[in-house]
């Protein structure tokens, strides 16, 4: 074949298959145009756009003041992808050493050569994903930004940050367990209040289109269809941190120094229920008492003599006993068929009044009566303690309230001993929180109401939800039993049992309990295994009760065991910084029907703002003299009649006269006009290190001399 035809030959084969090939290509673009463009376009999509999940802030829990008791914080998990495109060995090796260095210093929990090798084995096999702490705070993931390497930022220094709100409770072991916690997870907890209104709090998730970006970056597209997340709401709780403070530090001190297992205290608000304070504590195996379980709402034992007031209602509200009806209690012991009751006197109380027999706490002389009246008729003793609510758990929003048990005749566990030991509290179960609802409902004038941790919802400050008390039952015996009731649990803080917390300032009427605590394996058979409970309910002032309080302690050792020299203790220091705090609970002076508002000696006042004294004067009934005044600050002077006001006049640039005004007015005067402040002492203000009418300058140091060192 002549040369050119072979050429020509091989020139048309290579433009026949290259027109064929890019037929091909032509016909694959129009396929994938025409034929399979949705399905492409749909793909591209969902790698371009997605749809990210907007998370919600979680509400508040606040105290009854609204202070935090619960609050989510900001906390930052650090990773590095340590074969980030943008970062090659130089930069990589380069700030390797000062990096270590910087993360060590600031964690201090490994050294920098460990922090090094870290790194440096993660480059090596590639980790894109790499920890290197977490819970790291915004103060810290700010210094961290500016550490070699990690301040090139995602691109070139690997530096990954990722944002997880961390639930803290600013006042620590505070009321912790009523708090609450939840677990993430099926079978994650719910305990206290965050579990009870985990829906509340939570809020509503937001849904956000976002498109990605060259070098992974997300961007939102503003579509139309975005829904923006909605916060949860604030919880405002009964609890008052102050008292809980103490209720806190009164029931720590006695369970050290009884070297007691765990114990429990409970304040309660008597008209509304309300929960003002509520403590749990138990001991570690370090010795260390802390809240690990809500015991007042959770545990249900044998209350012991708390039981009594129960089984005295029963026996007032049948007509069985009046208070002045004696009773024979013998040597203080008495057996029911195999089982001994006694009494905690040697040789027993003898012959006493149905009276006595309460206020002394006689377990012969509650049991021979409840037996005496109710043998045969042992279901119209337990219906009078079912009609009291006692059957009935109360219902209270927080998980894991235990269930009571009261026996009926005819269950499987009833034996000729349940009736007398029923009668002084054994052989049924109640928690603490359960038995301060029926003292409670003694001092609420026979009403019986529901325990509240809850006042209302808030949202971005404003009150959207209130919740009222609720009522359990009307009235838990009549007006006639109910008054010899509230006798008798005086009676028993003036002259029985509880004599050792009686006090001259106001009232306590209550309980003592002392319960015996059954060996699992030996039950009450070894003496030498049982514990015992101590407890204490009643309420205050009695006269006009405002709060009920249960104090329970869970196996005291040390040989002291009985409930007025455990629990009672803590009981009367919570009422005594209540009582010293509550002015409502005091009495105002008296005036004699001679003494004439005249005669009341005119105070004397520090210099002060106008408005704020004269509200306050009034507020006093006294009378106040500001003819001609017209300026904001005043200089006050004492007459026989009256407070005068005189105008004070500052002006800008020129030293102010503080002398004679208390510290906060001065030093909001002074640090207005852009003056340093130092204090030196407490009370009046008597000297200024600046004399009056100088001449100042913004940031200049004056020292003001109080009245008292």
């Amino acid at each position: 074949m002549p040369l050119k035809k072979e050429i020509v030959w091989r020139v048309g084969v290579i433009y026949i298959f290259m027109l064929a090939f890019a037929i091909l290509i032509i016909g694959k673009i129009l396929y994938l145009q025409l034929i399979e463009g949705a399905k492409w376009k749909d793909k591209a999509q969902t790698l371009t756009l997605q749809d990210i999940t907007i998370e919600p802030n979680r509400g508040d829990i606040l105290a009854s003041d609204g202070r935090l008791l619960a609050s989510s914080v900001p906390y930052y998990e650090i990773r590095m992808d340590t074969r980030s495109t943008g970062m090659d060995d130089a930069i990589f090796n380069s700030g390797i050493d000062s990096l270590s260095m910087k993360l060590s210093e600031l964690f201090r929990d490994k050294s920098q050569s460990e922090y090094k090798n870290d790194l440096v084995k993660a480059r090596k096999s590639g980790e894109r994903f790499h920890l290197i702490k977490r819970r790291v705070n915004y103060n810290q993931l700010k210094k961290i930004k500016t550490f070699p390497i990690f301040r090139l930022g995602q691109y070139k220094g690997g530096f990954i940050a990722i944002q997880t709100n961390l639930r803290i409770q600013p006042h620590v072991s505070l009321a912790s367990r009523t708090i609450g916690k939840t677990t993430l997870g099926e079978g994650g907890n719910v305990v206290g209040i965050e579990g009870a209104y985990d829906k509340e709090m939570k809020g509503v998730e937001g849904v956000r289109l976002m498109q990605r970006l060259n070098g992974n970056v997300w961007m939102p597209v503003h579509d139309g269809n975005e829904v923006e997340p909605r916060d949860g709401m604030d919880i405002v709780t009964t609890i008052d941190v102050d008292i809980q403070d103490v209720a806190e530090n009164a029931l720590l001190k006695q369970l050290t120094r009884h070297e007691a297992r765990h114990g429990t205290a409970v304040l309660m608000e008597v008209s509304t229920g309300e929960i003002k304070a509520i403590v749990n504590l138990q001991r570690n195996s370090k010795g260390q008492y802390k809240e690990s379980y809500n015991y007042a709402i959770g545990e249900s034992r044998a209350p012991g003599s708390t039981f009594k007031l129960a089984s005295i209602i029963a026996l007032l509200e049948d007509g069985y006993v009046e208070l002045e009806d004696t009773v024979h209690t013998g040597n203080g012991e008495i057996m029911y068929y195999d089982k001994k009751i006694a009494d905690t006197k040697k040789g027993g109380h003898g012959i006493i009044t149905v009276q006595e027999v309460f206020e002394l706490s006689s377990n012969v002389g509650i049991s021979k009566l409840v037996t005496d009246y109710y043998t045969g008729k042992e279901e119209k003793f337990i219906n009078r303690l079912y009609g009291m609510n006692l059957n009935n758990r109360l219902g209270i929003a927080i998980k894991g309230e235990g269930e009571p048990e009261i026996k009926y005749p005819g269950d499987k566990l009833w034996s000729g001993v349940s009736l007398p030991q029923m009668s002084i509290g054994y052989e049924v179960r109640l928690t603490p929180l359960q038995t301060l609802t029926l003292y409670n409902a003694i001092a609420n004038d026979g009403k019986m109401v529901k325990p509240k941790f809850v006042k209302g919802l808030m949202y971005h400050g404003d009150l959207v939800k209130t919740f009222n008390t609720e009522v359990l039952k009307q009235s838990v015996c009549s007006r006639s039993t109910l008054r010899k009731v509230k006798i008798m649990l005086e009676g028993v803080v003036e002259r029985g049992t509880a004599k050792n917390i009686r006090n001259e300032n106001y009232k306590i009427a209550g309980k003592t309990g002392t319960a015996q605590i059954a060996n699992k394996e030996s039950g009450y058979s070894d003496k030498s295994k049982i514990s015992y409970q101590a407890s204490f309910a009643g309420y205050f002032p009695a006269d006009n009760p405002k709060y009920s309080c249960i104090v329970v302690v869970n196996a005291p050792s040390r040989n002291v065991y009985y409930g007025n020299l455990v629990a009672g203790p803590v009981f009367k220091e919570i009422a005594d910084k209540v009582y010293a705090t509550n002015v409502d609970m005091h009495e105002g002076l008296k005036m004699a029907d001679n003494e004439m508002e005249s005669e009341i000696d005119i105070p004397y006042t520090k210099n002060s703002n106008r408005d704020e004294l004269k509200n306050a004067l009034n507020y006093l009934g006294i009378n106040v003299n500001d003819e001609d005044v017209v300026s904001d600050w005043v200089l006050t002077t004492r007459l026989d009649s009256c407070v005068k006001l005189e105008n004070r006049t500052i002006v800008q640039n020129l030293m102010p006269n503080v002398k004679g005004m208390g510290v906060k007015d001065a030093v909001f005067i002074l640090e207005n006009m852009g003056l340093s402040v130092e204090l030196q002492g407490r009370g009046t203000i008597l000297k200024q290190s600046i004399a009056p009418g100088t001449g100042i300058l913004k940031g200049d140091l004056v020292v003001l001399e109080m009245s008292f060192n």
